[in-house]
C-alpha cells in the first residue's frame, strides 16, 4: 500500500501515542522502530517511525529524523507529522525546533504550527502557555523531570531559542473563530515571515479546527492529539486508498511482565496500585552499580509462571535527585535501561510474550533489546496508549508502551485486562 501520511516522533512511547490515536479511525497504522535499513515493503496509510532523540544532540536528532523523512517519501508519503510529548520536553538547545526547522527545509515547507495540546489527557494552551490540567507546566510535576525539566509555561519563550526564524502564535479566540479564520491568520503571519507558529487548544473540537486548517500542509508539528482528526479529514475528502482499512490482529501467548522506568507522578501512583497484588521488585540504582542485573534475573526466574510480575525502577523526585547527585543522570538512566532490557530478554525468553512497559526511554531500550523493529497498532487501553504488535520468529509479541504521566492509576491491570479481552 502506498503510504498517504509519515510521521516522525522522537520517543517510542510518543509514537505508539500517535499511532494509537491515528488507528481510532479504523485504518491500518505501522509503527516503526527506528529508520528501516531496507527500502520501504508492507507498508500501511500511516507510517510511524520512532526515534530515541529526545534528549540526543541536536546535530544526532537532525540527521535521524532527516533519514526517517528520506524514507517515509521513499514509501510515497505526502503529508507529514513530527510528533514530540504533549509536555513539550525539550532542553534550551531542541530537539523540537531544530528538527522541526530542519524538515521544513528538505520538504520546502514555509510555515508549520506547534500544537502539543492533548485535552483528553489534560494538556491545553491557551495564549500560548501549555497547561497540565489546572496548573501551567513548569507547575506541574514536569518541573522536577531528571532529563527534561520543564521551567517556563510559554510556548514561544520555550521555542525562540530552539530556532532560526520569527516565531508567532494563533491564539484561542482565532481558533475558536473557526478553521477559516485560522487559515487566514497563518497566511498573515506567513506574509509577514513568521514560519513557526504556536497554536492554541483547550478542548477536543479545537483540534478538528486546527486539523481542518493545516490538512493540506505539507508539515504539522505537535502532539498526538492534533494529528487525531486527519484520518476523518482525509477519508471524507476521498483521500485515502480503499484498502487503508485494513488493521491486522495477532494471537499471542498468555504469559506477560510489567516494567517500569519511569519516575513521573503518575507512574509512581500506578507502581503502587498494582505492586501489592503481584510479584514485584524494585530496582535501585545504587545497588545495580554494585551488583548488575543478575540478583534481579534471578529473582525473575523464581517467579511462577502463571505470576504477571512487576519489576520498576519508579521512585520520586527526592530519590531520583539523591541518585543523580551520586551517579550522574546520564549514567543513573543508561544504568536502569541497560538491566530493564536485560531483564526483558530473559523474559522473552523463558516465554513472556506480552509487555508493559512504563516510560519512553524504558520502551526504546527494551523495544530495541528484543529486536523488534515493526508493530502493527491494536486496541486502545487509554488515551494515547494503544497495544502494538509484532511478529517475531517465535511468535506474535504485545506491547504496551506507556509514556510516564499517561494513563489512569489502574493502568497496568486495566491494560492486561483490555488485551484478554481483545
Amino acid at each position: 500500500m502506498t503510504t498517504f501520511m509519515g510521521c516522525i516522533a522522537d520517543d517510542f512511547t510518543g509514537a505508539s501515542d500517535l499511532a494509537g490515536l491515528l488507528a481510532r479511525a479504523g485504518v491500518r497504522v505501522s509503527l516503526r522502530i527506528g529508520v528501516p535499513t531496507g527500502p520501504p515493503q508492507d507498508t500501511a496509510a500511516f507510517e510511524v517511525i520512532a526515534l530515541k532523540i529526545r534528549t540526543a544532540p541536536v546535530a544526532d536528532a537532525i540527521a535521524q529524523a532527516r533519514a526517517a523523512l528520506v524514507w517515509l517519501q521513499d514509501a510515497g508519503a505526502r503529508r507529514f507529522f513530527w510528533k514530540y510529548c504533549s509536555t513539550f520536553d525539550s532542553t534550551a538547545q531542541g530537539n523540537i525546533g531544530p528538527v522541526a526547522e530542519a524538515l521544513m527545509d528538505d520538504l520546502g515547507a514555509a510555515q508549520t504550527i506547534y500544537c502539543p495540546a492533548f485535552p483528553e489527557n489534560g494538556r491545553s494552551i491557551y495564549m500560548g502557555n501549555l497547561f497540565v490540567g489546572q496548573v501551567p507546566l513548569h507547575e506541574s510535576p514536569m518541573k522536577d523531570h531528571p532529563l527534561t525539566p520543564m521551567r517556563d509555561a510559554n510556548l514561544m519563550r520555550l521555542l525562540r531559542p530552539q530556532v532560526t526564524r520569527p516565531v508567532g502564535l494563533a491564539d484561542r479566540l482565532t481558533v475558536a473563530a473557526g478553521p477559516q479564520t485560522l487559515a487566514a491568520r497563518l497566511d498573515a503571519l506567513a506574509a509577514e515571515g513568521t514560519p513557526h507558529v504556536v497554536v492554541d487548544a483547550v478542548a477536543d473540537a479545537d483540534l478538528y479546527v486546527i486539523a481542518q486548517a493545516c490538512a493540506d500542509h505539507p508539515l504539522m508539528t505537535g502532539g498526538s492529539a492534533v494529528a487525531m482528526p486527519l484520518p476523518h479529514l482525509w477519508q471524507k475528502a476521498g483521500l485515502l486508498p480503499a484498502d487503508a482499512l485494513s488493521p491486522n490482529r495477532f494471537d499471542v501467548a498468555p504469559r506477560a511482565i510489567v516494567l517500569s522506568g519511569s519516575c513521573s507522578a503518575m507512574t509512581n501512583a500506578q507502581v503502587a496500585a498494582f505492586r501489592d497484588s503481584v510479584p514485584s521488585l524494585r530496582l535501585d540504582p545504587l545497588t545495580l552499580v554494585q551488583t548488575g542485573a543478575q540478583p534481579a534475573l534471578d529473582w525473575l526466574a523464581a517467579q511462577p509462571h502463571d505470576a504477571t510480575p512487576l519489576i520498576y525502577a519508579t521512585a520520586d523526585p527526592d530519590a531520583v535527585r539523591a541518585v543523580q547527585d551520586s551517579l550522574g543522570s546520564a549514567r543513573a538512566g543508561a544504568l536502569v535501561e541497560d538491566v530493564l532490557a536485560q531483564i526483558a530478554r530473559a523474559a522473552f525468553a523463558s516465554g513472556v510474550r506480552r509487555f508493559v512497559l512504563a516510560g519512553g526511554e524504558t520502551s526504546g531500550a527494551i523495544t530495541q533489546a528484543l529486536g523488534v523493529d515493526q508493530f502493527d497498532i491494536g486496541p486502545e487501553i487509554a488515551p494515547g496508549v494503544p497495544w502494538c504488535f509484532a511478529r517475531t520468529g517465535q511468535g506474535a509479541v504485545a506491547m504496551a508502551l506507556k509514556s510516564g504521566n499517561f494513563g489512569a492509576e489502574t493502568f497496568f491491570a486495566d491494560a492486561l485486562a483490555k488485551l484478554e479481552a481483545a
